[in-house]
């Protein structure tokens, strides 16, 4: 078997439904399964996978442990040659994982392979490459500069050498995963990996950023909005230094200035959420059923290039392929002042996100 997609899941059963369909389109060429570890939702994410996706394999934990416990449980099972560590508010395109495993078979000696991930306004997301964070680049981040944070030698379209990726996207094959001891359950959340992918990088492997293939992630990098996610966050952050480095009084001095001040940085970095006048609905289907309960004018479109600035643009699955949607997504938001939707196969929900900073929202009809 080729491939093991790892999806860890806590409550966002809507997401997942959407990203297991992208994911099982990506992967029905080749042998590849897919494994949905849930960390004791609420909602009805069992109830979901057990009834639309009967060939997931699906383990429920009977509480919540964590990202990396709950990720380590879905690799042990894994029976795949490479594994992908994949958040559940995704969306993979039909030729993600072809080439990237491509990419990473051509390669020596190879760590983890990442790609680019935008937003739910196709809007590049910084964190899709990263800088081991040492203490100075760390320092500036607490302070709330992170320019030196991301990895900027590379451009968001090139291939190249990368040491720190986000655990939305992770590649990598399943025996670099072991011998590093996969993630380290002393991280709960966040943080966990930036030291998996030290890790990789001190075992000796090269890990690589792969920029002409995206993937939608609608969640993004949360921003320091308030003291419970700076603890969360700088907690991490002092873990991995306790891990990897000296214990540096000045970085301590700083995570507890950037705990205290974490709900001004986060008014400095606000994202400016897009409005729109009407929706446009690339379908061959009127989808009646949708029109009903949208609040403005709505255009039926099989032509993306009519459509008019300022719209709301739902992609329904059902008549255009995702890597497709992604593609469009990337390339019309340059151009107008867009936000997008998608309409899932067979669903009777459409979500999307107009800001990097927030889940989304999801209209059920």
């Amino acid at each position: 078997m080729q491939l093991s997609v790892i999806i860890l899941n806590y409550n966002v059963r809507y997401f997942l439904e959407l990203c297991l369909q992208s994911v099982e389109a990506a992967i029905k060429d080749f042998e590849a399964e897919i494994i949905v570890v849930d960390n004791n939702s609420h909602d009805d994410s069992c109830k979901m996978v057990k009834a639309n996706f009967p060939n997931v394999k699906l383990i429920e934990n009977k509480e919540n442990l964590g990202f990396s416990k709950g990720n380590n449980i879905g690799v042990k099972l894994a029976k795949g040659e490479f594994v992908c560590i994949l958040n559940p508010d995704t969306v993979v395109g039909e030729n993600t994982f072809k080439t990237l495993l491509s990419f990473a078979k051509m390669q020596d000696n190879v760590g983890v392979v990442g790609c680019k991930l935008i937003d739910g306004n196709g809007i590049f997301l910084p964190e899709s490459k990263r800088n081991v964070p040492i203490t100075k680049i760390a320092i500036q981040k607490a302070l709330g500069n992170d320019a030196h944070y991301y990895a900027n030698h590379l451009n968001e379209n090139e291939i190249g050498e990368t040491d720190v990726f986000v655990g939305a996207f992770m590649l990598l094959k399943k025996t670099v995963y072991n011998e590093v001891k996969g993630f380290d359950e002393d991280y709960f959340m966040y943080g966990e990996d930036i030291d998996l992918s030290y890790k990789i990088k001190k075992a000796g492997y090269k890990s690589y950023y792969y920029g002409k293939t995206s993937v939608i992630h609608y969640k993004g990098e949360s921003t320091l909005k308030d003291k419970t996610y700076a603890k969360r966050f700088y907690g991490a952050m002092q873990i991995f230094y306790k891990k990897h480095f000296k214990n540096n009084w000045c970085f301590d001095a700083l995570v507890f200035l950037g705990i205290q001040f974490a709900q001004w940085f986060g008014k400095t970095n606000s994202t400016k959420i897009l409005k729109f006048k009407n929706y446009a609905l690339v379908s061959n289907n009127n989808q009646e059923a949708l029109l009903k309960i949208l609040s403005k004018p709505v255009d039926v479109v099989l032509d993306i290039s009519k459509i008019k600035n300022n719209t709301q643009v739902i992609f329904d699955a059902n008549y255009i392929s995702y890597q497709t949607i992604i593609d469009e997504m990337e390339t019309s938001e340059k151009n107008k002042n867009l936000s997008f939707k998608i309409l899932p196969k067979n669903a009777n929900f459409i979500l999307g996100s107009h800001s990097s900073k927030s889940r989304g929202e999801v209209i059920r009809f």
